[in-house]
């Protein structure tokens, strides 16, 4: 169910004087065989919620659309980064996630004074952090972030079907379904493919 009220309260809770600012942080595309891992940090206004707003995996994609614009209109900051599928298989999917999430932080305009993530762990960066499990359904600011970061990855992937169109990029955004996996078979892999997440599968060499 979708109670943007509870996950607005929840920040609102953590607020005190000397916590006045709260950016949250997530992460879209650990598990896709394509594609970058994409990682956003905003730091939402908590004068007026955006209603509808809740972990972007329980939206349509037309209702993240909606939300992402609202989102960066009213966002006071937020940053969106990635690392490509070669980072992700130099140094492995959670510290390619960790130095995106790291990379996000650091281009912020401004620093929050409370840091809230969905679930990931030793981030090690120059703020009060709270890892959350199920964070993007938890709290107001790791949810407007889940959405960023969904929407941005999606119309990247949208883009690389326009390229490598054999692999249904445009539907499965890199993930591994039955006319992704039989493109590999027949085509091989292409520029944008995670070895490391495919070597154990038959693919065209």
């Amino acid at each position: 169910m979708i109670n943007t009220k509870q996950i607005y309260d929840f920040d609102k809770r953590m607020m005190d004087e000397n916590i006045k600012t709260i950016a949250g942080m997530d992460e879209v595309g650990r598990g896709p065989l394509a594609g970058p891992v994409v990682t956003c940090c905003v730091i939402m206004p908590y004068d007026k919620m955006i209603d509808g707003v809740f972990d972007s995996k329980k939206l349509t994609a037309k209702k993240r659309d909606e939300l992402y614009d609202k989102i960066i209109d009213k966002a006071i900051s937020y940053a969106i980064t990635l690392e490509s599928n070669e980072v992700i298989d130099e140094i492995n999917i959670l510290e390619a996630t960790k130095k995106s999430m790291r990379h996000s932080f650091t281009e912020l305009k401004i620093k929050p004074n409370l840091l809230l993530v969905d679930a990931v762990k030793g981030l090690d960066l120059p703020c009060n952090t709270v890892p959350i499990i199920k964070g993007d359904a938890t709290s107001y600011a790791i949810a407007c972030a889940s959405i960023l970061a969904k929407v941005y990855r999606d119309r990247l992937m949208e883009e690389y079907a326009k390229i490598f169109s054999c692999y249904d990029f445009e539907n499965n955004k890199g993930y591994g379904t039955k006319k992704h996996l039989e493109a590999l078979r027949v085509y091989g892999k292409c520029p944008i493919h995670r070895d490391s997440f495919i070597k154990n599968l038959e693919v065209k060499k």
